[in-house]
């Protein structure tokens, strides 16, 4: 089986400031750092880093995608579907407060470029039963789920960030979902508008997607997995926050790798919030992923 991320390639620029600013607002930021970073990338770095090998599809531009490029090299993405189109990158500009909350803001750039003849020539190199795994920072998503699906690839969705692009997407072709809390009460929709509760929040998309599983994240509050006859709670790891950007991100990739390694539900969801509490102690989206070594090290909190 072989693992296809089709994905974000994104520069971050990240602004460590006292609050996330409110509308109106101007507010001088105490640092300013540049990263490499997008959910696409920053997922297949968390893939490679758990042991998995994975090949990553996307669009970066010829004026600043080399450091991007470069950084799925040294971390043993395959990069052979990547391409390059004229113009920049995809790059994102994120506040970090004192709390280490984040706020992020998008511009689309190479990933926004995707082309239908791009997914067909990508899809071209993958078999019934190979891993498909997806956010929703490129275009063309519910084009790249019903290819996939016609091939028989198993699919596993981030919906993030969760927009009317995805109202285009046939979420019934979807094998697993990776939510976080927000995006988990958009996916199980009405009647779970401010729903806190995660046993609840996760019944409420089961009732909708009853053929997929479903691995929700709530920060401090923990994370829950279920599908078929699972259900799996799992506990935070406390750590000093720094950064939270790449957590959901360390998560998916660590779950995922779980998954493809054919480890028990209990290994699998404590590996993947292990990686996570790593992430968020360290600054960065795709540098603070910690390396399989690392999570192994890594000690319960008492």
């Amino acid at each position: 089986m072989r693992v296809l991320n089709f994905g974000s390639l994104n520069i971050d620029y990240v602004y460590h400031v006292e609050h996330i600013l409110s509308p109106g607002e101007t507010l001088s930021s105490k640092q300013m750092e540049v990263f490499p970073g997008g959910k696409g990338m920053n997922q297949s770095i968390a893939l490679a880093r758990a042991g998995v090998e994975v090949y990553h599809a996307g669009m970066i531009g010829e004026d600043d995608g080399q450091f991007l490029l470069d950084t799925c090299s040294e971390n043993r993405v395959n990069t052979h579907l990547i391409r390059t189109v004229k113009g920049k990158s995809g790059h994102a500009v994120i506040q970090v407060d004192e709390t280490a909350r984040n706020s992020i803001l998008l511009y689309g750039g190479g990933n926004r470029r995707i082309t239908k003849e791009y997914v067909d020539e990508v899809l071209g190199y993958f078999d019934e039963g190979d891993l498909l795994v997806l956010q929703n920072e490129v275009n063309m998503v519910d084009y790249i789920i019903d290819a996939a699906y016609e091939k028989g690839m198993r699919i596993i969705l981030n919906p993030s960030p969760f927009d009317k692009e995805l109202e285009r997407c046939d979420f019934s072709k979807v094998s697993l979902f990776l939510v976080n809390e927000i995006e988990g009460r958009l996916l199980a929709g009405t009647g779970y508008e401010t729903e806190e509760d995660g046993e609840k929040l996760i019944e409420g998309i089961m009732k909708k997607y009853k053929e997929a599983g479903v691995a929700l994240t709530m920060g401090e509050k923990g994370a829950f997995f279920a599908g078929g006859d699972q259900w799996y709670y799992q506990k935070c790891f406390p750590v000093d926050a720094v950064d939270t950007t790449a957590a959901g991100d360390t998560f998916t990739g660590y779950f995922v790798a779980g998954l493809l390694k054919g480890g028990r539900m209990e290994t699998i969801m404590e590996m993947a919030a292990k990686a996570a509490a790593i992430a968020v102690s360290r600054k960065g989206a795709a540098p603070s992923i910690p390396r399989m070594e690392e999570v192994m090290l890594f000690g319960d909190s008492k």
